[in-house]
């Protein structure tokens, strides 16, 4: 019992001693950049959402000058 109880006691502390590691220079940039292509998409986006209600605005405002 005692020999499977080290082994996993070492599996385990090597398991949280990876996890609890400091990111590197190189994964913190990577983020940073994930971070700013998800802003410049959620901007495209809601870019996206302003021109099409602007044109229904512009529609409308046709249809009442028409009618």
């Amino acid at each position: 019992m005692k020999k499977l109880i080290l082994p996993i006691a070492l599996i385990f502390t090597l398991t949280v001693a990876m996890a609890c590691k400091e990111k590197s220079t190189s994964e913190k940039v990577e983020d940073k950049i994930e971070e700013i292509g998800d802003d410049i998409g959620d901007a495209v986006h809601d870019a996206g959402d302003a021109i099409k209600d602007a044109a229904d605005d512009i529609a409308d405002e046709v249809k009442d000058a028409t009618n």
